[in-house]
C-alpha cells in the first residue's frame, strides 16, 4: 500500500452541471449549487445535442443555428432551466453545445477549468443498464476531475440543505481508491464531519480466523488517518458483497456523501456498461450523493 499524503486541502469552485433536463437531471442541480456556493465559485450549466446524423449519402452542411429547430428548443429549455432554479448568489453561465456526449464534456471541463462535475443518473441496473447504458458512467470512468453523482434515491436530499456531517470514504486499498482519499479528508476536514474509512471484505475462507482479518483491515484503515486528530474518525470493517456493503454502511450511518475511487475504462467499450460494477450499483443505490475520483 503506497504512503498516504497529509491532508490537502482541495478547491470546487468551477462546478459543471450536465442536464439531460429529466426530472433525475434537474435534482442534481441543488447539489451543484452548494458545492459552488461553499467554495464562492460558479456553476456551469450544460446540454449536450446529439451530433448531426445525415440521412443521405452525401452529408450535407450544419443548419444555421437561427433555423435550426431543434436547437432553438433546446437552447430555451435551458434557459428555462437556470430562470426556475434556485442560484442565490451564486453566478452561473449556460452552455449549450451539440456532439458526442463524452468529447463534447471533456472539451468544457479543459476550456472553463472544471473542477467537479455533477450528474444524475436514472439508477439503471441490470440488464436494463446494459441495453440503455449510462451516460452518468461514462462521465465518471472518463473525467480526470471528480464527479458528484446523484442517484434517483436522493432527489429529497437537499430540499432542506445538504449538510456533509457523515462522509464515508469506501477503500479496497488500491491505488485507484487511495487516489479520492485526499478528497475525503479534505472535505472531512472543511466541515468538520465524521470521516467513516470503511473495507468491505467479500470473501474470507473457512480456514481463516475472522476476527483476526477484521483486525488486521482495521489497522490497515487506521493508517490512512493523517496522525493529526481535526476530525472524528471511524473505521468499520463490513463482511459482504462490496456494493452492498458500502451501501449497508452509508444507511446506516445516514451518510451525506460517499467517496469512494474508480478504475478508468479499459478500451473495451461494453465493459463501461456491466451491471455488476461495484462503482455503478453503488452509485445507482446510494442513499446519498457520491462522489467518484478516477484513478
Amino acid at each position: 500500500m503506497q504512503a498516504v499524503p497529509a491532508t490537502v486541502r482541495i478547491t470546487l469552485s468551477n462546478v459543471l452541471f450536465a442536464t439531460d433536463f429529466s426530472e433525475v437531471s434537474k435534482a442534481a442541480l441543488p447539489f451543484a449549487t452548494q458545492l459552488a456556493q461553499r467554495y464562492g465559485g460558479k456553476v456551469f450549466v450544460a446540454h449536450v445535442m446529439p451530433p448531426y446524423e445525415p440521412y443521405l449519402s452525401v452529408p450535407l452542411e450544419p443548419v444555421p443555428v437561427d433555423l435550426d429547430r431543434f436547437w432553438q428548443r433546446e437552447q430555451q429549455s435551458l434557459t428555462e432551466l437556470a430562470a426556475a432554479s434556485s442560484f442565490g448568489d451564486v453566478p452561473h453561465e449556460e452552455i449549450l453545445q451539440r456532439g458526442d456526449l463524452w468529447p463534447t464534456i471533456a472539451d468544457i471541463i479543459q476550456r472553463q477549468k472544471i473542477d467537479v462535475v455533477v450528474a444524475g443518473t436514472h439508477g439503471h441496473r441490470g440488464l436494463k443498464k446494459v441495453v440503455l447504458g449510462s451516460s452518468a458512467e461514462k462521465i465518471y470512468r472518463h473525467a480526470q476531475c471528480p464527479v458528484l453523482t446523484v442517484g434517483p434515491e436522493v432527489a429529497e436530499r437537499c430540499k432542506e440543505g445538504w449538510d456533509l456531517k457523515q462522509i464515508v470514504f469506501a477503500t479496497d486499498f488500491s491505488e485507484t481508491s487511495l487516489q479520492a482519499l485526499p478528497y475525503a479528508l479534505s472535505l472531512a476536514e472543511e466541515n468538520q464531519a465524521t470521516i467513516v474509512f470503511l473495507h468491505v471484505v467479500s470473501l474470507v475462507p473457512v480456514d481463516q480466523d475472522k476476527d483476526s482479518v477484521k483486525r488486521n483491515t482495521r489497522e490497515q484503515l487506521e493508517k490512512l488517518m493523517p496522525a493529526e486528530p481535526w476530525c472524528n474518525p471511524e473505521f468499520v470493517v463490513g463482511f459482504d458483497f462490496p456494493a452492498q456493503g458500502i451501501l449497508r454502511v452509508a444507511r446506516e450511518r445516514n451518510a451525506d456523501l460517499i467517496v469512494m475511487g474508480v478504475k478508468k475504462p479499459t478500451g473495451v467499450a461494453h465493459t463501461l456498461h456491466l451491471p455488476w460494477s461495484t462503482a455503478a450499483e453503488v452509485v445507482s443505490s446510494a442513499p446519498c450523493p457520491v462522489l467518484t475520483v478516477r484513478g
